[in-house]
Parts: C-alpha cells; structure tokens; sequence
C-alpha cells in the first residue's frame, strides 16, 4: 500500500467497479494503488451479504492506507424485460409482425409476453420498442390495454428475458423498485457515501430516493434515457452528482448523438457545480486484453480534456482478466492529459459563473490568487464538503488540500476533481487554522518551504456553509517541527 500521506497528484478521479475480478482484499488493496479513488458496488450483480463483505475490505484497507475510500452503491432501477420462450430462441424476420402481450404462456415466432402493464399504458401507435440492447427494433402499430401489435424493423435472434428500451416516450415507472428499496436500506445501513440511481428519466424520478436517503449518503443520477435530456437541469437541482451513462443511452440514441449528449450532459454538470462520472465501455477491449485500442485511450482522454470529474471502469475491473492493467492504464492516461499544457485552457472552455453568494465569491478568486500570486495550492476548510465542490468547479491549477472534521465528507469527495481529502480534527481559532493549513500542506507534499498557498475557510468554525476567509500564507519549511 502507498504511505497514508502520499498525495495523489493526478485531479481528474477514477471509479473502478468491483466484481468476481476484483472482490478479494488483496485486489481491492492493488486496484487503490493502481490509482483507484473510488470503488463502484453494482446491485444488479451479487448478494447484498457478499457486498457486505467487500465493502469491510474497502473499509478495513481505508483503515490501513489512511487514505478515505469512495464506495458509491449503484442501484438496478426498473429494468424492463420480456417474458420467456416455449422451445429456446426464435429469429424474427425483418418485415414480419409481432405481437407483444400480457399472457404469461412462454412465447414462439409471433409473440412474447411483456409482463410491464404500465408500458401499454404509455405506447402510442409509431412507438419503437428496442430489444436485447436495440439489436432488435420492433414498430408499433396497433396499442390496447393488453396488446402491442408491431412490425420487426431490425430482425434476429429473440431469447429469455431480454432487456426492453422505449426510447419515444416516458413510461411512468417508479425508479425505486422493490428490490432497490432493499438495497438501499441495506447500502445506507453499512454507510456507503454514493447511491446511484438508475433510469432517471424526470425530477419526480430522483424524489423518493432523495427523501429515503436524507444526509446518510450522496445521490447521483444516471443519465441514459434520451427523457432526462429534456429537464438535464431540473433533474441536476435535485442530485449531488450525475452519471454520463452511456451504455442505455446509446441504445435508445442513435450513435452519432452519444457524444453530444454526453457534451452536454459534463457541461451542464460543470456549470451547475456537480461532479460529473462519465462511464461504459471506456476500456471495453482490456475485458480481455491486456492493452487497449487507440479509440479507446482517445475516448478517455476526451471526457478528461472535456473537464469530468471522474472516469469509470465497468467489466473491466469487475469481470475482467486484467482489472489492475485497467486502472494503471486509466491513471497513465489521465496524467498524461493533465501534463499536456493546453489542458488548463481546455477545461475553461466552459463557463462557470458563480452564484451571488459569498462563499462561490470566494471560491472564485481563491482560483485566480492562485495564478496572479503562483500559489502551490489551496487548502480548504470544511465540515459539510459544499466549500471544497465549489472551488474545484473553478477548476484551479494547483491541488486541492481539503481538509475536514466529518470523515463522511473526506469519503464524498473522491468523486470530485481535484480533491485531496484528510480526515482530521476541526480548528478552534484563526490561528490555529493558519498553523494546521501550513502543516498539512507540507505533510501531504502540496506545498514545500518558500512557498505560498491560499487558505479558505468558514467562521465561526465548524458551521457549515460559512465560509468567509480568504488568506494567503508563505511557507518556511519549519512547520512540521511544531
């Protein structure tokens, strides 16, 4: 394991997803030094006992690192499916026509059942329905309470249980199902710090989970129905954080639209102040390669260039034959983006205007005292988290020493660009925050002796969303004898 105060200098975070590959102590301690910053636990996948037990290693090797461990839970959400099939798969012929229904006999070449009512409810005659991840496309003609008559567009082979996507229109399913409520009480009781929610498609989506959760955890919400483009705002009010989850969105997109959306979707997060994960088939070939294609390491550098704030690895590091090559590779891309010098002016392409409150102000000129002055870095006073996600919206040059009394805000924020969180015990007076700033500057090699960095904090101490201070000390290099 790297030594606890070990500063990983790369900004940009990595999200590696834990699996069979990946699930023992061992490989979760290689993936954190490989340049892991936060570990995903899909609930789609696996027993919650056996999450229970991978989330103790996460938790007993944070221990050990001294570094805080990100563990975001990804819930299912309402995947929709088709019925079964009485003799095996059936190919449907482009052209012909198909009935979906709600009769549970098991199905052959002229109809399935769709054991979804809410979806007859929602159709209209037009309509596409995608199957098997849209390598299926079926045409709606005809719609009743219990019958969808279509025509095959794209043919092939139709088997069990696969997914369904109805990219034309909202289907009014809840975005908690049951077994997601389960999930999620079971996530927050073991105090994980990130709920992603699955197939957000409109504010009231988010709701539930938003008032279930409370202050117990973060809320992240995936973006992969072309309907939560439509209110990407209203929906982003509501979160912490969004997911650029390109897997379902490229399903029901057509491919070409993919990276506009997904431009979007990291600028709109990057105006509104909200980390932004940009995931699925990133590293797609080192599934099973060692090395990846060129496309691929174009692809990833793109979502850096574009200023993510995290990159995520799916298979790759979960069911992959080459999970720590995965993540070595992520990091290797990421600090060679960062190193490039027209990275800074790239992330600036977007606008990020604060808000008129005294805090974003803060945050606003902290960022440009660091270029006027060449300060080595700001250290950031914070209890709740929201002084540290303002300033790393600035996007500043320098790292970003963050450092907090609430363990369960040093956790949060291994989403966020930049940060560099310490867990450690809260400040009584302005002097001894100056004396701790200068300290854990030093300690956690920011900064050394000659130079300058940007202090921000709150007063009165420990109340959030105060912050009010701005000050600019130099180093001597003496500090760490006090």
């Amino acid at each position: 394991m790297k030594q606890p105060n070990q500063t990983r200098r790369r900004k940009v975070r990595v999200l590696a997803t834990l699996g069979p590959s990946s699930n023992s102590r061992e490989m979760i301690a290689r993936l954190m030094d490989a340049g892991a910053d936060a570990f995903r636990i899909n609930m789609s996948h696996g027993k919650q006992e056996d999450h229970a037990k991978v989330i103790q290693m996460i938790r007993d090797i944070e221990r050990e690192s001294g570094r805080p461990a990100t563990i975001l839970v990804d819930l299912q959400g309402p995947k929709l499916r088709v019925g079964t099939m009485a003799n095996g798969p059936v190919n449907l012929t482009t052209g012909q026509a198909f009935i979906l229904d709600r009769d549970p006999t098991p199905g052959d070449a002229t109809r399935i059942c769709l054991p979804h009512p809410e979806i007859f409810a929602a159709l209209r005659p037009d309509a596409r329905l995608l199957l098997d991840d849209g390598k299926l496309v079926l045409r709606v003609v005809k719609v009743t309470a219990d019958r969808l008559d279509t025509i095959v567009e794209v043919g092939g082979p139709l088997s069990d249980k696969k997914g369904l996507n109805v990219p034309d229109v909202v289907v009014p399913v809840p975005a908690l199902t049951e077994k997601d409520r389960s999930d999620l009480t079971f996530a927050l009781g073991l105090g994980i710090d990130w709920v992603a929610l699955s197939f957000v498609q409109r504010p009231e989506d988010v709701s539930e989970a938003r008032r279930l959760i409370g202050r117990k955890a973060a809320l992240l919400a995936k973006i992969e129905k072309p309907q939560a483009l439509e209110c990407l705002e209203e929906i982003m009010e509501l979160v912490d954080g969004v997911m650029v989850a390109r897997g379902d969105l490229g399903v029901e997109l057509p491919p070409e639209a993919v990276p506009q959306a997904q431009k979007r979707i990291v600028e709109t997060a990057r105006r509104m102040g909200r980390p932004v994960v940009v995931a699925t088939q990133m590293l797609e070939s080192m599934i099973k390669a060692p090395t990846p294609t060129r496309a691929e390491v174009s692809d990833v550098a793109t979502a850096i260039y574009d200023g993510a704030d995290a990159v995520m690895l799916s298979a790759e590091s979960a069911a992959g034959d080459w999970p720590v090559e995965a993540v070595t590779m992520m990091d290797r891309i990421a600090t060679a983006v960062e190193s490039d010098p027209g990275y800074a002016s790239r992330l600036h392409f977007t606008k990020t205007r604060p808000d008129p409150t005294t805090a974003d102000a803060i945050a606003e000129a902290a960022a440009n005292i660091v270029t006027t002055i060449s300060a080595a870095a700001i250290v950031c006073f914070t209890s709740s988290g929201s002084t540290a996600r303002r300033v790393s919206r600035e996007r500043p040059q320098v790292p970003l020493l963050i450092i907090t009394p609430k363990l369960a805000a040093a956790r949060q924020l291994g989403l966020l660009w930049g940060a560099h969180a310490v867990h450690t015990r809260d400040v009584s007076s302005f002097e001894e925050m100056i004396e701790k700033a200068k300290r854990m500057a030093l300690r956690h090699h920011v900064a050394g002796a000659g130079d300058r960095i940007v202090i921000m904090a709150g007063v009165p101490f420990g109340t959030p969303g105060s912050t009010n201070v701005l000050h600019v000390v130099s180093l001597t290099g003496d500090e760490l004898r006090g």
